[in-house]
């Protein structure tokens, strides 16, 4: 991991066309804007750990005869 110090209105570019810039610092909580291209998806991580545990906690209640006609219609 890589780890940088910015300050108010300081940015960080990666792979050239995608930019995090510090838009305030407020009692603790840093606000950042980030500038990237459309076809990269940017989600917060509480959000994907939420996805994931719908998903696992849906599959479980599926019983294994479901999953496989599940599957049938995905290879299709």
């Amino acid at each position: 991991m890589l780890v940088l110090a910015r300050k108010l209105d300081e940015s960080i570019v990666l792979d050239g066309d995608i930019i995090i810039k510090i838009i305030s610092i407020d009692k603790g909580v840093v606000k950042i804007g980030i500038d990237a291209p459309k076809n990269i998806s940017i989600v917060r991580s509480e959000l994907l750990d939420d996805v994931k545990d719908a998903n696992i906690a849906s599959s479980k209640e599926m019983t294994p005869d479901e999953l496989n006609l599940l599957s049938s219609f995905i290879k299709k």
